[in-house]
C-alpha cells in the first residue's frame, strides 16, 4: 500500500463490522442463561451480579479458570465447535463443585486469527447450553481478533467461573478417614485431558482421518474424541445438600493419581481396584496403538472415571440410592485406608480391563 493512503483497521486484518455481528450473536445466546442475580446485560466494561442475601448466610466465593486444551484441534479438524464450548463450562463447573460450590456466573475468553461469526456462534451456543443446564449465567467475556497471532481458522478458548458455598459446607477433605468408600461417576470419554497424546496416536501413529470409522471404538474417531466433558452438578445436587460426602475429586489432567491425592489429608491413602469399572473402548484402542503401560495410562487419561466421591460408610447406602434414583451410573472402586505421611496416597490393585 502506498504511503499517504488512508488506512483502516480492516487493512490490518481486523474487521470491526464482523466483530459487531459476532457480538450480537453472543448477546442472543448469553441472554438465555441469565439468572435473577444478573444486573444489566452483555456489553458493559464489567459484568454485574448481585448475590442473593436471603439465600446465603455466610457465603464464600469459589473461582476457577481453565481451557479446553488441544481438544480444540479436533474441533477445528472436524468443523464441529459447539461441543468444546460446552466442555469449557462443564470443566470449570466441576472444578468448583468439588469444594461444594454452586456455580453463579461464567465468563469466556475467545481469541481468533480472523473472526468467523459462525464459529463464534457455535462456541457460544455450546457454552450457553451448558450454562443453562448448570443454572449458571454466561455473564460476559472477551472476543479478540488477532491476525498474525493465530492462523486463520484457529482459535483459543478459556473460561472463568465464580460460585458460592456456605462457609460451613466447604469441602476440604479434612474429614476423610479410613473406612470411607470411593464411588466413581463415569466419564463420557477423554473429557478435556490427554489430547496431545491421543492426537499423536490417532493422527500420526495410526494415521487416521477425523472421519475414519474405527470398529474397535464403534464410532468415527473424530466424533469419539469430541464426546463431551460431563457436568456432575445434577448428579450430586442432593448428595452435596445433605452433606453425604467428605470429599470430591474431579479427574482431569494427571488422571486419578494426580487428582485424588489433592483432597486427601495426611495419614490416609486411597486403595483402588482397577478392575472395578469397565474401561471405555477409546482407552483400550489408544493403549493398543501406543503400547502404553498401566502407569502411563493412569497418569495421562481419566480411564473412564470423571468424578470420585469419598463417602463415609454411614452415607454409602443413601448416596448409592440417590444416584440410582437419578439413573446415574456409578462404580464402587475402592476405599480409604490408613497411610503413612510422605508415601504415595493412591495404591492400585488388580489390573485395568484392557
Amino acid at each position: 500500500m502506498e504511503i499517504g493512503l488512508s488506512m483502516k483497521y480492516a487493512d490490518a486484518g481486523v474487521d470491526i463490522a464482523v466483530a459487531d455481528a459476532a457480538k450480537q450473536r453472543i448477546r442472543h445466546h448469553a441472554s438465555h442463561t441469565f439468572t435473577p442475580g444478573v444486573l444489566g446485560g452483555i456489553g458493559g466494561f464489567g459484568a454485574l451480579f448481585a448475590l442473593d442475601k436471603k439465600k446465603w448466610k455466610e457465603p464464600v466465593l469459589v473461582s476457577s479458570a481453565d481451557g479446553v486444551g488441544t481438544k480444540l484441534k479436533v474441533a477445528m479438524a472436524t468443523g464441529v465447535h459447539s461441543t468444546v464450548g460446552g466442555d469449557l463450562v462443564n470443566h470449570c463447573v466441576n472444578d468448583i463443585l468439588v469444594q461444594g460450590a454452586e456455580p453463579l456466573f461464567f465468563l469466556d475468553y475467545l481469541a481468533m486469527g480472523k473472526l468467523d461469526p459462525n464459529i463464534v456462534e457455535q462456541l457460544v451456543e455450546g457454552m450457553s447450553r451448558a450454562c443453562r443446564k448448570a443454572s449458571c449465567a454466561l455473564i460476559g467475556g472477551e472476543t479478540a481478533e488477532m491476525p498474525g497471532f493465530y492462523p486463520v481458522g484457529e482459535y483459543d478458548l478459556a473460561g472463568f467461573i465464580v460460585g458460592a458455598v456456605e462457609r460451613s459446607k466447604i469441602l476440604t477433605g479434612k474429614s476423610v478417614k479410613p473406612g470411607d468408600a470411593l464411588i466413581a461417576l463415569p466419564s463420557a470419554g477423554l473429557h478435556t485431558n490427554g489430547y496431545s497424546l491421543a492426537r499423536k496416536l490417532v493422527f500420526e501413529v495410526a494415521r487416521l482421518k477425523p472421519d475414519t470409522y474405527v470398529a474397535e471404538v464403534g464410532n468415527k474417531i473424530g466424533a469419539e474424541l469430541l464426546k463431551p466433558h460431563l457436568c456432575y452438578v445434577s448428579a450430586l445436587k442432593t448428595i452435596l445438600a445433605r452433606g453425604w460426602v467428605s470429599a470430591l475429586a474431579h479427574i482431569t489432567g494427571g488422571g486419578i493419581p494426580g487428582n485424588l491425592p489433592r483432597v486427601l489429608p495426611s495419614g490416609v491413602q486411597a486403595q483402588i481396584d482397577l478392575d472395578s469399572w469397565p474401561v471405555l473402548p477409546i482407552f483400550k484402542y489408544l493403549a493398543k496403538v501406543g503400547k502404553i503401560d498401566t502407569d502411563e495410562l493412569l497418569q495421562s487419561f481419566n480411564m473412564g472415571i470423571g468424578m470420585i466421591l469419598v463417602v463415609p460408610q454411614a452415607h454409602v447406602q443413601s448416596v448409592e440410592a440417590d444416584l440410582k434414583r437419578r439413573r446415574e451410573k456409578f462404580h464402587r472402586i475402592g476405599r480409604i485406608e490408613k497411610g503413612d505421611s510422605g508415601k504415595a496416597k493412591v495404591k492400585f490393585s488388580a489390573s485395568l480391563s484392557l
